[in-house]
């Protein structure tokens, strides 16, 4: 598996460095994608109607702790089960062109918060969740371009953003559900009068 895994970013590795304008995209999408991502999770609050319907404030804090939840478990995991080295460490002639991060490479944190953010979102909304899902999916596949990770990482990352939601959204809702009231208590006040404004 491992061996596939390396001859399928190797082949993607190579093709990139012969187009280097693809090389350069990814790099700069890579950059701005996961900060845009979390100020996109966080707006879904913001586009909730003070007092109306807490669907949009339960996919954003639920997408919020299944990141956090996403990131622990990645620890967890190459502590424990695999800390496999990046791609750059392992092969140097690989070509990144990205930042040479040394933490574990397996399983990406990137393509698990993204994809944690993801499938959060989809289990309150399909449709938006559908956008954010397609969003994970690019940086997942941007790590792979820009050579900071095997493809196996982003699956398995993919994998674990799942586990993460699924445990977050499913089984943490009653907390959830009171975080969110709780919060809800300070922000509506401040957002009523721009939703007033609006109407």
């Amino acid at each position: 598996m491992q061996a596939v895994d390396y001859r399928l970013y190797h082949a993607l590795n190579h093709f990139v460095l012969r187009h280097e304008w693809l090389a350069d995209g990814w790099a700069t999408f890579e950059n701005w994608s996961v900060p845009a991502l979390a100020l996109a999770t966080v707006a879904l609050w913001a586009f909730a109607r003070p007092g109306g319907k807490r669907k949009w404030k339960l996919a954003c804090t639920s997408a919020l702790f299944s990141a956090g939840l996403a990131l622990l478990i990645n620890q967890a995991i190459a502590k424990l089960i695999w800390e496999r080295k990046r791609p750059f460490a392992a092969h140097p002639s690989a070509h990144v062109w990205g930042t040479r991060t040394h933490d574990a490479s397996f399983p990406s944190d990137h393509a698990s918060a993204s994809f944690a953010i993801g499938f959060a979102v989809v289990m309150f909304d399909r449709m938006v969740g559908a956008l954010f899902l397609a969003a994970a999916l690019a940086i997942g596949v941007g790590r792979v371009f820009i050579g900071e990770h095997y493809p196996l990482d982003v699956a398995a990352g993919c994998l674990v953003g799942l586990a993460a939601a699924l445990v977050v959204a499913k089984l943490g809702r009653p907390v959830i559900a009171w975080v969110v009231r709780v919060v809800e208590r300070a922000t509506d006040p401040v957002l009523a009068p721009l939703w007033r404004q609006r109407g």
